[in-house]
């Protein structure tokens, strides 16, 4: 699955272009690599989401082409939410 098409349908991120601008942008990261938009994720992949002053950590659990609102946090695991150190 898409990367932005993940990001939305579990709902970390709203919107699929904006999802598609952060990862343009280098501000997310599949297994501590940069990424695209276009890029894949599969089940066990880690995401870091550099939000304005906080990186977010999350592992994929599971991979769904649609997801109603209460099963949308079952597809992701929270590792770590930090603030970013100035």
């Amino acid at each position: 699955m898409r990367l932005d098409k993940f990001l939305k349908v579990s709902r970390l991120i709203k919107r699929r272009t904006v999802a598609k601008e952060l990862a343009d942008k280098g501000r997310i990261e599949i297994n501590q690599l940069p990424s695209k938009a276009s890029s894949n994720v599969k089940v066990g992949d880690t995401l870091d989401i550099h939000f304005g002053q906080k990186v977010v950590s999350v592992k994929i659990t599971n991979l769904k082409e649609t997801a109603k609102k209460d099963e949308a946090a079952s597809l992701y695991e929270l590792i770590s939410e930090q603030p970013i150190e100035k």
